[in-house]
């Protein structure tokens, strides 16, 4: 039995540059954590993903691996820049973490990330994501459900591929 508990969360965005075009004090509307199963999901359409698979008895592993895009390096040069409203300074000469990716759910032979919003940084990430995947694991399909109609598709597709991977 899958038991779901949504919750909502609204947060006040401060007036900003990084508010690009939103009025001061508008509410953006955050993803619906919610539980299923006992699993944790960051969204709604994760839980409803997580309960497709699990109905159609399809394995994969929520947020079970995470992936290094661009490995970590020593900036060794001077980097003058303002970071928000802080002063103007010297931020080089110190290590730049690893940009790492960690999709919903990984089984075997796709991936699924479940994108009802994406934010300003997700492209960028994904096609990284992209690459890495046709270096590092060809043949591997990713799937990217928007709604619960594509990851009712994505289910169809998903055994489709196991019928004809079996025969």
């Amino acid at each position: 039995m899958c038991i779901l508990t949504p919750t909502i969360t609204y947060r006040k965005m401060p007036y900003s540059s990084s508010t690009r075009g939103r009025s001061k004090g508008r509410k953006t509307i955050q993803s619906k954590k919610t539980t299923v199963d006992g699993v944790k999901f960051a969204s709604s359409l994760e839980a409803y993903m997580y309960k497709a698979l699990k109905d159609a008895n399809i394995k994969a592993d929520y947020e079970g691996e995470e992936f290094t895009l661009q490995e970590g390096f020593l900036f060794e040069s001077d980097s003058i820049e303002r970071s928000g409203r802080r002063e103007y300074k010297n931020n080089g000469n110190k290590k730049i973490l690893p940009i790492r990716y960690t999709p919903d759910f990984v089984g075997e032979n796709f991936i699924i990330e479940c994108k009802g919003r994406a934010n300003e940084s997700f492209p960028l990430r994904w096609k990284m994501f992209k690459s890495l995947i046709q270096k590092t694991r060809p043949g591997t399909t990713l799937y990217k459900p928007q709604n619960q109609a594509d990851c009712d598709e994505t289910i169809k597709l998903i055994l489709d591929n196991i019928k004809n991977t079996h025969e």
